[in-house]
C-alpha cells in the first residue's frame, strides 16, 4: 500500500529539472523499494491511475447514494435555459410540487446511472498508458483530472447517454418531465419546447465525475490532513517547499 501511495504523489508532481533533481535523491522509504534515481515508466503510469481510482472510490461513491446529487450543491443538476421558462410558468399556475418533483428525479437519474456506470469509467482509467501519463507529472491542484476528462470525456459520454436514457425511465423522470411539458405546451401563448433531457443530464452527470474525482487531487496536494501516512507527508512536503 505504501508503494502505490509513494507513487502515486510523485506522479502528481514536477517533471521540471528542480523537481526531478529534488525526486532523484528521495531517500529509499519514500520511492517504494525502487532505486533512488527515479520511477520507472510502469511505476509513473500505475501512479496516476490509483490516484484517479482513488478519486471514484472517495468521492465519486458519494454521487450514487441518495440525494448524492440533488443534496449536493457542487454538482447539483439545475434545470436547462430551456426548462427554467417551463418551471416559472408552472409555478405561476400552482403546479410548483410538479415542477420540484421534475428536477429532483434529474438528479435521481444521474445518481442511479453513476452507480451502472463507473465500473466502464474504471476501464478507461485502467487503460492510459505512460505515453498519456507522462506529460502530466508537474501540473495544478486538478492536473491528473483535467487530462482524465480531456480523454475520456466523449467515449464516456457515448456509453453514459444509453444508461442515463435508461435511469431516466427507472426513476420515473421521463414520465413526470412529459407530463410537465405536456401542460406547458397547452399553456396559451407559449413558445413550445421538447428539450433532450438524455444528453443534457448525460452531459451533467459526467461533469459531476470529473468534479468529484479533481477535489479529491487537491486535498491531496493541498491539505496535511489528507496525508494520511508518512510516505505522503515526506513527498508533498516537497512539493509545498517548491511552491514557496
Amino acid at each position: 500500500m505504501k508503494k502505490i501511495i509513494a507513487v502515486t504523489a510523485i506522479v502528481l508532481l514536477s517533471s521540471c529539472a528542480e523537481l526531478q533533481h529534488v525526486v532523484n535523491n528521495l531517500p529509499q522509504d519514500v520511492l517504494g523499494g525502487t532505486t533512488s534515481k527515479g520511477l520507472s515508466n510502469e511505476y509513473i503510469a500505475s501512479g496516476l491511475k490509483q490516484a484517479l481510482d482513488k478519486g471514484i472510490d472517495l468521492q465519486v461513491s458519494k454521487l450514487t447514494a441518495k440525494d448524492g446529487f440533488f443534496r449536493n450543491q457542487l454538482v447539483k443538476i439545475a434545470l436547462p435555459t430551456e426548462l427554467q421558462k417551463v418551471d416559472s410558468s408552472l409555478r405561476k399556475i400552482g403546479l410548483g410540487n410538479l415542477a420540484d418533483e421534475g428536477l429532483k428525479l434529474l438528479n435521481r437519474a444521474a445518481e442511479d446511472a453513476v452507480g451502472t456506470a463507473t465500473p466502464i469509467f474504471v476501464n478507461a482509467v485502467k487503460e492510459m498508458t505512460f505515453a498519456d501519463a507522462k506529460n502530466i507529472l508537474l501540473g495544478n491542484n486538478n492536473a491528473a483530472t483535467q487530462y482524465l476528462n480531456g480523454k475520456t470525456n466523449t467515449a464516456l459520454s457515448k456509453q453514459f447517454n444509453p444508461v442515463i436514457k435508461s435511469s431516466l425511465g427507472k426513476v420515473g423522470a421521463d414520465t413526470i418531465w412529459n407530463k410537465i411539458i405536456t401542460k406547458y405546451n397547452g399553456i396559451p401563448f407559449t413558445e413550445k419546447v421538447n428539450p433532450d433531457l438524455t444528453d443534457y443530464v448525460t452531459g451533467k452527470a459526467l461533469t459531476g465525475v470529473y468534479k468529484m474525482i479533481g477535489i479529491e487531487e487537491e486535498k491531496i496536494r493541498t491539505q496535511l490532513n489528507s496525508r494520511t501516512s508518512d510516505v505522503l507527508k515526506k513527498v508533498f512536503a516537497l512539493q509545498d517547499q517548491l511552491r514557496k
